[in-house]
């Protein structure tokens, strides 16, 4: 894959200001009372979604996750039918029949739905990744996932199953600290998540979630990877969750310390 041009990297910028602009406008919306459910902030994961999604051909499917807005976006989601979909609005993807980003999905834009339990979004992602192997079509399946689900067994079995075929699938391992309100040092004891691909046979890399550049190089390599036949990739993205699980969690188990280190490191910071 070429290297990023100076457009490409204005255009990874420009799509990060974007979901931090939808983001915040939800949460004003929400707090407005116009969004009958529940929202969860994007803050801080929008390098992680942006830099992946670019990275795919337009072919390619992917499945995002609750904080991948940048992903929706950049496969074609407009604003407007994210805010439809927040506020229950028949011009949102589910028609007002879901909220939030659990009914986002459109396979027109080859946008896998989110599946609201983590990581139910892996095994679809794998079946996709099979479809394309088996009509021997050159298409790549990306999901994204987070810590606390790598400890399910849907994800080792997902893992598993997609080296043993050697399936064109990209699974990108969003590691924000906390699982809800358990924070990483009482989930696991290895170094880093990415460690675990290797009981599988597959490569794992472990990125900087906050540097949208870094994140799109390593995603472009797995992508190139699993395009050429060689098989799946685990992409660790390391970042924090600057807000808490969802709008009605304060996240007050969060030390404030913690919150400061990792706002002077905000992507958007970052890139500009």
């Amino acid at each position: 894959m070429n290297p990023l041009t100076n457009q490409d990297q204005l255009d990874l910028l420009y799509w990060m200001k974007l979901t931090r602009a939808v983001d915040d406008r939800t949460e004003d919306l929400y707090k407005q009372g116009r969004i009958p459910g529940v929202i969860f902030s994007q803050r801080g994961h929008e390098a992680i979604a942006v830099g992946a999604a670019y990275a795919l051909e337009d072919e390619d499917v992917v499945a995002p996750l609750h904080r991948d807005l940048g992903a929706y976006l950049l496969r074609g989601m407009t604003p407007g039918r994210i805010f439809a979909q927040a506020m229950a609005r028949i011009g949102g993807p589910s028609h007002g029949r879901d909220t939030n980003t659990h009914g986002l999905g459109d396979l027109s834009l080859n946008i896998i739905g989110y599946i609201s339990h983590l990581p139910q979004s892996m095994p679809i992602t794998l079946g996709a990744a099979f479809a394309f192997q088996y009509r021997d079509e050159a298409r790549v399946a990306l999901t994204f996932t987070g810590d606390g689900a790598s400890s399910e067994g849907a994800f080792s079995e997902s893992l598993n199953l997609a080296a043993v075929l050697k399936l064109p699938a990209v699974f990108i391992l969003e590691n924000n600290r906390y699982a809800y309100s358990t924070p990483t040092h009482h989930q696991y004891a290895v170094k880093n998540l990415a460690q675990r691909a290797d009981a599988f046979g597959m490569p794992g890399v472990s990125v900087d979630g906050n540097n949208v550049m870094d994140v799109w190089q390593v995603a472009a390599d797995a992508i190139a990877r699993a395009r050429s036949g060689k098989g799946p990739t685990l992409i660790e993205a390391h970042t924090m969750r600057m807000r808490g699980h969802a709008i009605h969690d304060p996240a007050d188990y969060v030390p404030a310390a913690l919150l400061e280190e990792w706002e002077a490191l905000d992507p958007i910071k970052i890139a500009s």
